[in-house]
Formats: C-alpha cells, sequence, structure tokens
C-alpha cells in the first residue's frame, strides 16, 4: 500500500488543497508525484486536520466497466499575447476530445501572436481580495492524455505496438507540465491568474446544435443540478465583481457535404484574437437571435480560401425552433423545480426572438 500526502496546486497557494490517499497501485503512486505535488512540504495542513481522505484501489476490475473519460469539461487556462505585447488569459470548458489541449499549446496562425499554457486540463477560480471573479491557478501539476480507445477510437499518436492491447481502452498516461516548452511564466503563481474569458464549446458537427446538459458535464455534478447552476448564476451577483466574459465555440460544424466548415488548429488564434478584442471593448459583434457573433469584418479570414462567414455563422429558424422545444422538454424532464429561473427566462425569450425571425 502507499500513503501519498500531496497539494493540488502550488503548495501554500490560497487555492490549493491538500489531500492524503491511500492506494494500493505502484502506477498511480507514480503517476501522482508528476500530476500533484507529493511531499513533508503538506504536512502543515496534515497536521491542522485541513485535509481531504482519498482512497484508491484497483481491486477487481471488471472490464465492463469504464472509469475516467466520459464527456468531463475541464478548463484549460492560456494566456495569450497580441502583436502588440497585451496579454490576456482565456479559460476554456469542453468535454473530452473536443480539443482544450490543442488549443492550450497551438502555435497561432497569426503572424505576431503568442500563445503559453497556464493548463491543458482543470482550472479553480475564486475571488481575489479586489473583487477579480477570474483569478484561475492550474492545480495540477503535469498532463494526461488518452489512450487508445478512449471515448471509442483511439489518438493518433499512441503508438501501437503490436496487436496485443498496450494499455487499458480508457488508460491514461502522465507527463510533467514544466516539461512543455511553452508553459506560462505564471502556471505555478500562488494566486492564480487573471481571467478575462472562457469559452464553452463542444462537439457538434450538425447545424448550431447545442448540448442540451449545462456545460456538458451533469453526470459530474456533486450535488442538485439545478442549485449547481443557481451557483454559477450567483457568482454574477457579489457587489464590486468583475467577472470574466463568456463566449461558445464549435470547432466542428459541418457543411451540407459533410466538411468542416472551419479549419482548427493554429487558425483558432483568429477566434481567440476577436476574443480579446471585445474584452478590449471594441464594438465588433452583431446580435442575431441566438447572441453576438462576429460582425464580418471583424474575424480576420485572410488566407483561409473556401471558408465562407455565411457558413461559419448559420441561424435557422426551423432548427432554433426544434431546439427550444428540445431545450424546454430537457429542462422540465430533468431539474423541474429546481431549474433556476432565470434559466427558464433566457430560454422563454428565445423562443421570442425566435418566432420573429
Amino acid at each position: 500500500m502507499y500513503i501519498l500526502p500531496f497539494s493540488m496546486g502550488p503548495v501554500g497557494s490560497p487555492l490549493a488543497k491538500v489531500g492524503l490517499q491511500l492506494t494500493d497501485s505502484p502506477y498511480v503512486a507514480a503517476s501522482m508525484r508528476i500530476m500533484t505535488r507529493v511531499g513533508p512540504q503538506t504536512f502543515p495542513a496534515l497536521a491542522r486536520d485541513d485535509f481531504v481522505r482519498c482512497l484508491h484501489s484497483v481491486g477487481q476490475p471488471l472490464p465492463s466497466l469504464g472509469g475516467f473519460g466520459g464527456p468531463l469539461p475541464t478548463l484549460l487556462i492560456l494566456g495569450v499575447t497580441d502583436p502588440a505585447g497585451k496579454k490576456r488569459y482565456v479559460a476554456a470548458a469542453f468535454p473530452s476530445a473536443c480539443g482544450k489541449t490543442n488549443l492550450a499549446m497551438m502555435t497561432p496562425a497569426l503572424p505576431g501572436w503568442r500563445v503559453h499554457c497556464v493548463g491543458d486540463d482543470i482550472a479553480w477560480m475564486k475571488f481575489d481580495a479586489e473583487g477579480d471573479g477570474g483569478r484561475g491557478p492550474f492545480p495540477v501539476g503535469g498532463a494526461g492524455p488518452g489512450g487508445p480507445g478512449t471515448l471509442g477510437f483511439s489518438w493518433p499518436w499512441w503508438p501501437q505496438c503490436d496487436p496485443q492491447p498496450c494499455a487499458h481502452p480508457n488508460s491514461r498516461f502522465c507527463a510533467p507540465a514544466n516539461q512543455c516548452p511553452i508553459m506560462d511564466p505564471a502556471w505555478e503563481d500562488p494566486e492564480g491568474v487573471p481571467i478575462d474569458a472562457i469559452i464553452f464549446g463542444g462537439r457538434r458537427p450538425e447545424g448550431r446544435r447545442l448540448m442540451h446538459d449545462p456545460f456538458a458535464m451533469r453526470p459530474f455534478f456533486g450535488y442538485n443540478a439545478g442549485q449547481y447552476l443557481a451557483h454559477w448564476l450567483a457568482v454574477g451577483e457579489r457587489e464590486g465583481a468583475r467577472l470574466p466574459r463568456i463566449f461558445h465555440v464549435n470547432w466542428f460544424l459541418r457543411d451540407g457535404a459533410g466538411r468542416f466548415v472551419w479549419p482548427g488548429f493554429g487558425h483558432n488564434a483568429r477566434v481567440l484574437a476577436w476574443i480579446c478584442s471585445r474584452v478590449a471593448g471594441e464594438d465588433n459583434a452583431e446580435t442575431t437571435p441566438v447572441g453576438l457573433v462576429p460582425r464580418e469584418d471583424a474575424l480576420d479570414l485572410d488566407g483561409l480560401p473556401g471558408v465562407s462567414y455565411g457558413d461559419l455563422f448559420p441561424v435557422s429558424r426551423p432548427f432554433w425552433e426544434k431546439e427550444a422545444r428540445e431545450l424546454r422538454r430537457y429542462y422540465e424532464e430533468n431539474f423541474g423545480e429546481d431549474l433556476p429561473k432565470e434559466v427558464m427566462g433566457e430560454l422563454s425569450a428565445l423562443e421570442e426572438r425566435v418566432k420573429k425571425m
């Protein structure tokens, strides 16, 4: 057996959490030393009885049972610097296999723009003493990409050594974050970094179809789902709070022929550039019945032959009428009276706007 005193977050950070884990797996013990801060530096918190009790056991694994690897949305943090040297920090929450690591560690396709990685998987955000609601640290010390078979497909770079399975279909491996050549200088700042924007997104090939599950994470709520949503809303009511701006993306939109309408990867920096301009207060958005989208002249599409502004931002009345009906049914069946009234109010307002399209 292994006993591991560990810290999620830089030791001593006001945002860190200390735990004591018991495990019977040497692989988990080795991985914990990469993914967390393990050692006697955590003892003061243990002495105060201010820690989380953790238990892990390999036990007798059952082949039919999955583990981690479902559509768990987690928040990456990246620092994006424009050609003038202005740096902003952006968090993003996507379900698994929707491009978190690619975004956090991208090489921007826009000349003069730079990206640094604070973390590709987890962010904890709290208010600081000045009321800034976007102080976000990266609480783990490494990255944990997936192995073959995750979500039903294999990662193309995982070596297929022989016909025998080289790992559990839902496995992960760990790599120290400090080995990433573009880690942000502030990635271990105990106070975290100031988050200017939060991006939500998922993998939706058909139209602008949204996932009805808020944040794509209902299976991972630790308590009543309606109360969880109410907590998010309550954060914005704090007097004097400076909150990150919220954006939504879909890198996986396809056209009628099944082709991706957006090239993705380093070209996602074009979207980050527009987001930074919105954070800076630029009036470069167009109002649609379903929200604000970049004005046609505001999103840099230079050098992208075949990419059509119209294909990127379709707003179809039949689609959104159907979507609104499904959203209402989903909320009523899964939340009932626990759904915050503000959420249903937004849905009702959407339905009215769609009717006038």
